[in-house]
């Protein structure tokens, strides 16, 4: 969507791209459209095996696109500055590139970067580096048979 608002000149995509990029920060997928298209329709029919990665990096990038996007909104809508904001657009559309073609993600990276700095504390760390623990999580939140 970042290649397309530059290609073809349409800076309202950008308004699509903050939506989708905050939507997906709050909520996960639930509330993006794009995101449900991902998950759903698209994911389900790649030929490769899924590979669960831990949640707080993914919405941490999401967090980062975000940012870029609105700061791109402000920079057209706010400041008439075109240019500058086709410029952070072409910055999604880098590190989208990145994480889809060689499953190198830039705010994953800078996340645990951030962990080994102790910006993030330790806990997030646990959570997120042992899958095990969402897995069992998961399984004491699904509702079990009613006690008779």
């Amino acid at each position: 969507m970042s290649v397309a608002s530059i290609a073809f000149d349409q800076p309202w995509l950008i308004l699509v791209l903050a939506y989708g990029f905050l939507a997906r920060v709050l909520t996960g997928p639930t509330l993006s459209p794009l995101g449900q298209l991902v998950t759903r329709v698209v994911t389900p029919r790649l030929p490769v095996e899924p590979r669960p990665v831990p949640g707080p990096p993914k919405r941490f990038a999401q967090g980062m696109g975000a940012v870029m996007c609105l700061t791109a909104a402000l920079l057209h809508f706010g400041f008439g500055a075109t240019a500058a904001a086709y410029v952070m657009l072409g910055g999604i559309a880098l590190a989208a590139t990145l994480e889809s073609v060689f499953a190198f993600c830039i705010g994953c990276r800078l996340f645990a970067l951030l962990m080994r700095a102790g910006v993030i504390p330790d806990e997030v760390c646990a959570a997120c580096a042992d899958l095990s623990l969402r897995k069992r999580a998961t399984i004491a939140r699904e509702p079990g048979p009613t006690p008779t």
